[in-house]
């Protein structure tokens, strides 16, 4: 039987990874006896399950993450974060939270002794600076944002307490999600699901960069895939670097734009106005948009097929198939 952890479970993709969880009842052929939901908020909307305990607390007081750890989960999702444009507005609570609170759960961990299983949601905002086109898995890290410093800083404690056998960790790094359900956050990326989700509403949005500017995303639905996927691969197949950057799609959001034409109407499309942010301009702008990602996709990690894919997904998920015409 399986205990598992989500922290940052009262988030989009916390509360999708719960959801599949209990609706599979089992990881990689191990039934799930336990899933802890852990977030400075209570989760919202999740399925009533005798299997799931949602808990509120601070992943910054060594405390409170030391009780919850504590209990010898076999299997950690670690998916808490402060989002790029916090960290970069607020330096305190992007440490606190992305740097302070991993370092909580990976010393938690070590203490309970039972080596989990532990996922790390990374981001490819850990690449910067001078880049090749494309940017390899060896790609020598030198992030731009404080966001991207704080994940990339995290990625060596993670193979670290890996190597000394306290953990079998694996880090993700992440693309942009599209399209994020619910309302728009802090993230400096936040724009590149509004600009499709908004439309679709009926509602009328404005993006902060330039048509030509690029992005590299994956969906919802493949990330929790991912995820899970994470958790089943054998150590030793992951082997000594314990970083990942997962498949997604780059393209321009005047590719997006078109895209959502294909898929819905010119109507939606026309409710999108093009008005540049400086502040989110710079910030989108040093982040890199192609990959190669052999390793991944070697241990059995997917791409969206097409931006098509990635917005039927979300009218098919949140929007009950259809759109506002």
């Amino acid at each position: 039987m399986m205990r598992v952890l989500v922290t940052g479970g009262a988030g989009f993709i916390g509360r999708k990874l719960i959801a599949r969880l209990l609706k599979d009842g089992q990881v990689g052929g191990t039934a799930i006896s336990k899933i802890t939901c852990f977030d400075v908020v209570a989760a919202q909307g999740l399925p009533a399950d005798e299997r799931l305990e949602i808990v509120t607390g601070d992943l910054s007081s060594p405390t409170q993450v030391g009780i919850l750890v504590g209990k010898g989960q076999d299997a950690i999702w670690h998916l808490a974060s402060a989002v790029s444009g916090e960290c970069e507005q607020d330096f305190d609570l992007g440490y606190r939270v992305n740097l302070t609170g991993t370092l909580n759960v990976l010393d938690a961990a070590r203490r309970a002794g039972n080596v989990p299983k532990m996922i790390f949601t990374s981001s490819v905002a850990a690449f910067g600076g001078p880049l090749p086109d494309p940017i390899p898995d060896s790609q020598i890290l030198t992030p731009q944002t404080s966001y991207g410093a704080q994940k990339a800083a995290c990625e060596l404690f993670v193979a670290d307490y890996s190597r000394k056998g306290m953990i079998d960790g694996r880090s993700l790094r992440l693309p942009t999600i599209v399209v994020r359900p619910g309302r728009p956050n802090a993230a400096a990326s936040s724009f590149a699901s509004s600009i499709v989700r908004e439309p679709l509403a009926g509602e009328q949005v404005v993006c902060p960069v330039a048509p030509e500017a690029k992005m590299y995303s994956l969906s919802p639905r493949r990330v929790v895939d991912a995820l899970i996927h994470a958790i089943t691969i054998p150590s030793e197949e992951i082997g000594q670097v314990r970083s990942l950057t997962l498949p997604g799609l780059t393209y321009s959001q005047a590719e997006m734009m078109a895209a959502l034409e294909r898929v819905t109407s010119k109507k939606v499309v026309d409710r999108v106005e093009w008005k540049a942010d400086p502040f989110v301009q710079k910030i989108v702008s040093g982040w890199p948009t192609t990959f190669t990602t052999p390793r991944a996709e070697k241990l059995g990690f997917e791409r969206d097929s097409s931006l098509e894919e990635m917005i039927q997904a979300h009218i098919d998920d949140e929007l009950g198939g259809s759109w506002a015409k």
